[in-house]
């Protein structure tokens, strides 16, 4: 996709101050300074219309992204920051539920893992929720760079298996710094808008093991 249109919208706390357009949406869902901020700019070739922030957890709202007046990027608050207290946390998980098990505007969740580390025990919950409720997901690992080209199948490997990734969902290969995985991300993005969810996603000829998303 080219983006010729991208803006800051609303931060949502509650339904009623979710847009009322009808576009399609595209969560993304991570622990804090994972990168979602850095890849929403990437993906929309802006530098900071997503607002990265020095202090992990930040984010306490749903930000609303519209971009070509075609779709949303949904950023969530970014969850297991141990600054955050437990009632922010589950104040979060709320919001966050209620959206994901209610919008039905939602075609996609894209679950933002650092590839440089095994996915973290709240990664591997948040992901076998998405799949309990099915909802169609799209693992994106990010950092890809801080990685030398020659290991980075290894790192793939261990985030599919302390996952337990399934072959129908998506896997992008992802950095904000290099552009790697930009375009992969967006086909799959497109090919989720104004499509209804479905478990059995079959997998993109990149998502198999020994090929390398470029």
């Amino acid at each position: 996709m080219k983006v010729t249109k991208a803006e800051f919208v609303i931060s949502a706390v509650v339904p009623a101050q979710y847009p009322d357009d009808a576009l399609p949406e595209i969560a993304l869902a991570g622990r804090s300074n994972v990168g979602k901020s850095s890849l929403i700019n990437r993906m929309i070739s802006r530098k900071n219309l997503a607002r990265t922030s020095a202090t992990p957890g930040k984010t306490q709202q749903l930000n609303y992204y519209r971009v070509n007046d075609d779709l949303y990027l949904v950023d969530f608050p970014g969850y297991g920051y141990a600054k955050v207290s437990k009632t922010q946390r589950a104040a979060f998980g709320e919001m966050i539920e209620r959206y994901l098990l209610s919008r039905e505007e939602l075609k996609l969740v894209l679950l933002i893992v650092d590839m440089r580390h095994p996915p973290s025990k709240d990664d591997i919950s948040m992901y076998e929720w998405l799949q309990h409720y099915n909802r169609p997901v799209c693992v994106v690992a990010t950092k890809a760079d801080k990685i030398p080209k020659t290991r980075r199948q290894k790192h793939v490997k261990i985030v599919k298996e302390t996952l337990g990734f399934k072959p129908y969902h998506s896997f992008v290969m992802f950095s904000s710094e290099l552009g790697l995985g930009k375009d992969e991300l967006w086909a799959i993005m497109e090919s989720h808008m104004g499509t209804k969810e479905t478990k059995a996603e079959p997998a993109l000829e990149s998502d198999r093991e020994g090929s390398e998303p470029v």
